[in-house]
C-alpha cells in the first residue's frame, strides 16, 4: 500500500507550473485551458511518467480519474486524467509513435491506475512496464484469443478471421498456497439477488476470506467502439441505455461534452432530474442491503419506496428511469407546476417513509451486527483507491463534482455531503440515506427556483473538437470523453465510470472478513456490472 502523506499541498496552477518547471526542466510543457483540460501538461519525456503521476496524485492531493488512450494514423495518444481541488481537470498527454506499444506503468504510485492499464492493455495491445499483473482482463482467456485488441482502428467484428477460440489451458492464478488452503468459486451466475454477470475467487486458509478477487467484463459490449463514426443522435441512446440504473446522469455527461464543444451552456433545469435519479438508486441500494441481511420486512418497505419513487419518475417525465430527456443544449420536455407539485409531494412521502425504515434499522440489533465493522475500508485505503461516491464518502472522502466542479447549476444550491469516518457497512448505509434527504432537498430548491424560459439552447452552428465533462452520478463522479471530427461524427468517446473505480477497491473491504460476510459487504457497494462491461 502507498503511504499517503498525511498533508498534501494546495497547489493552484501557477504554483503547480512552478514546481513542474523545477522538476522536470526540459521534460514538460504546460498549457492553461487547453484540449478539454483546465491544465495540459504535455510530457515529453516518458521515463518520467511515473514520477509525475505519483507526484500529482500524492504530493499535490490530485484525483485520478482515469486514462484516455487514441489512436492516431502515426502515433497513441495517452491521456491521464487527474482532478486537483484549486486547479480543476490536469490532463498529463503522452505522445509515442504507433510501433512501439510499451510505456511505463504508474501503478507503483498511483494504485487506483491498476485496472485502467489492463483495460488497455487488452483493448488497445499497450505494454505497460512494470505493471505487476496484465492479461486475462476483459478478454478472457478461456473466450477471446490473444492480441485481438478491439479497440484498435485496424479490428472490425466483421472480419471472418475473428473467432472466440477458448483456451482450454487457462486456469486462474492463485496467490494462497497456505496447507489446507482452497479457493471458492461465486458466480457468475446467481438464482437471486446479483442479477448482473460477476466471478468471485474466494481464497482461504479457513472461515476468513484471505483474498478476493472480483472478474467481471463477461457481457462486454464494445460501446465505445460502436460509437465510431457515428452521430451525436446515435451515441446519446447508447450512453443513455447503457447503465439503466444511471441512465440520466451518464446521458447528461455527454450532452455536457457535447454542449462544451458547441461552446453552449445548459439551462438550469437538470439538477431536479439528477437528483431524482440519485434518490430512486438509494432507495434501491437500502432494499439491496437489507435483502443481503435476510431482514424481508425491512426489504419490503425499501423496494415500495422505490418503486413509489419510479412511478413518481414515470409521471413526471415520461419514463420511469428518464429515458429520452436530455438533448445537447438542454431538456426535451417542460414541466408543468401541477407535476412539479405532485412531484414534491411524492418526494416528501419517500423520505419520510426512509426516516421511518432507517430508525426501525437503527434498532435492529441483528441487523447492525451484520454491518458494523464489517467491510472496512479504511480511510488510507480509500484515499489510495481513489474510491468515489457513497463508497468513498463512508471512509471520510469528501470528493463530490456538484461541489468540486459544480455543473447543471449546481453552484446556486446549498446542500451538504455526508460523511462517515468508519469505512464499515454501516457507514456506507448511514451515507446512503443522509444523501436521500439531502437529494430532497436539492429536488425542492431546483423546483422552486426554477426559472421561465427555454428548456434547451439552440447549439448553433456546431463545430468538431474535444471536450470533458462530467456528472456525479448515484455511484460516484462519472467523466466522459468526446472528439468530433470534421463531420460531426463521434471520432472517440471515453466513458469513466464510478463502479469502474469502485470496483478496483472491493477486495479492500472484503478481504480478512468471514465467508458469511461476503454477499453483505457486495450489497453495501451497491456496485454495477453493466457500468463495467461497457
Amino acid at each position: 500500500m502507498v503511504t499517503v502523506p498525511a498533508a498534501t499541498r494546495r497547489l493552484d496552477a501557477v504554483a503547480l507550473t512552478a514546481v513542474l518547471q523545477d522538476k522536470y526542466p526540459g521534460a514538460a510543457s504546460v498549457t492553461p485551458r487547453a484540449e478539454g483540460a483546465d491544465l495540459l501538461i504535455a510530457l515529453r519525456d516518458i521515463p518520467a511518467l511515473p514520477s509525475l503521476a505519483r507526484f500529482l496524485f500524492l504530493e499535490a492531493g490530485g484525483s485520478f480519474a482515469g486514462i484516455i488512450v487514441e489512436e492516431w494514423p502515426r502515433d497513441w495518444s495517452l491521456r491521464y486524467v487527474f482532478l486537483l481541488r484549486n486547479i480543476g481537470w490536469v490532463h498529463v498527454n503522452v505522445r509515442t509513435p504507433l510501433e512501439n506499444t510499451t510505456l511505463p506503468s504508474i501503478v507503483t504510485g498511483v494504485h487506483a491506475a491498476d485496472w485502467y492499464e489492463r483495460e488497455a492493455e487488452d483493448l488497445f495491445g499497450l505494454n505497460f512496464e512494470g505493471h505487476p499483473r496484465l492479461g486475462d482482463f476483459i478478454l478472457h482467456n478461456e473466450t477471446w484469443q490473444e492480441n485481438i485488441a478491439p479497440m484498435r482502428k485496424r479490428f472490425s467484428a466483421t472480419q471472418q478471421e475473428f473467432k472466440r477460440l477458448p483456451d482450454e489451458s487457462w486456469t486462474p492464478t492463485l496467490v494462497v498456497q497456505d496447507p489446507g488452503a482452497f479457493a471458492m468459486p461465486v458466480g457468475p451466475v446467481y438464482e437471486g439477488g446479483l442479477e448482473e454477470s460477476i466471478h468471485f475467487l474466494l481464497e482461504t486458509v479457513g472461515e476468513d476470506v484471505v483474498r478476493a478477487v472480483p472478474r467481471l467484463f463477461y457481457k462486454y459490449r464494445a460501446v465505445e467502439k460502436m460509437a465510431e463514426g457515428r452521430s451525436i443522435g446515435d451515441v446519446l441512446l447508447l450512453a443513455e441505455r447503457f447503465a439503466a440504473i444511471s441512465a440520466f446522469a451518464h446521458s447528461l455527461t455527454f450532452c455536457q461534452a457535447v454542449e462544451t464543444v458547441a461552446g453552449v451552456e445548459l439551462p438550469p433545469r437538470a439538477a431536479a432530474l439528477c437528483e431524482l435519479e440519485r434518490l430512486r438508486h438509494h432507495a434501491g441500494a437500502i432494499e439491496g442491503i437489507c435483502q443481503s441481511t435476510a431482514l424481508s420486512v425491512s426489504e419490503a418497505h425499501a423496494a415500495i419506496i422505490e418503486e413509489q419513487l419510479l412511478r413518481a419518475s414515470g409521471a413526471f417525465t415520461g419514463h420511469r428511469y428518464l429515458f429520452g430527456l436530455n438533448t445537447p443544449g438542454g431538456l426535451r420536455r417542460d414541466f408543468e407546476d401541477a407535476s412539479c407539485r405532485a412531484l414534491l409531494n411524492s418526494v416528501d412521502k419517500a423520505v419520510a417513509d426512509l426516516n421511518t425504515l432507517e430508525q426501525r434499522l437503527r434498532f435492529s440489533s441483528s441487523f447492525l451486527d451484520r454491518l458494523e465493522d464489517v467491510g472496512v475500508v479504511s480511510p488510507e485505503s480509500a484515499r489510495d483507491l481513489d474510491l468515489v461516491g457513497p463508497v468513498g464518502r463512508a471512509s471520510g472522502r469528501r470528493l463530490d463534482l456538484r461541489r468540486t466542479c459544480p455543473y447543471a447549476h449546481y453552484s446556486r444550491y446549498v446542500f451538504e455531503v455526508p460523511t462517515e469516518a468508519e469505512g464499515d457497512g454501516y457507514a456506507r448505509l448511514r451515507v446512503l440515506f443522509a444523501e436521500a434527504r439531502a437529494s430532497a432537498g436539492l429536488i425542492h430548491q431546483a423546483i422552486e427556483s426554477l426559472p421561465t424560459g427555454e428548456i434547451s439552447n439552440d447549439l448553433g452552428r456546431a463545430r468538431f473538437g474535444e471536450a470533458l465533462a462530467w456528472v456525479e452520478a448515484p455511484l460516484g463522479g462519472a467523466v466522459q470523453w468526446l472528439r468530433l471530427d470534421s463531420s460531426l461524427n463521434i471520432e472517440r468517446w471515453r466513458i469513466l465510470t464510478p463502479s469502474f473505480r469502485n470496483w478496483i477497491g472491493f477486495h479492500v473491504a472484503v478481504e480478512d472478513f468471514a465467508f458469511q460476510d461476503f454477499p453483505i459487504i457486495l450489497a453495501t457497494f451497491g456496485l454495477s456490472a453493466a457500468e463495467c462491461d461497457r
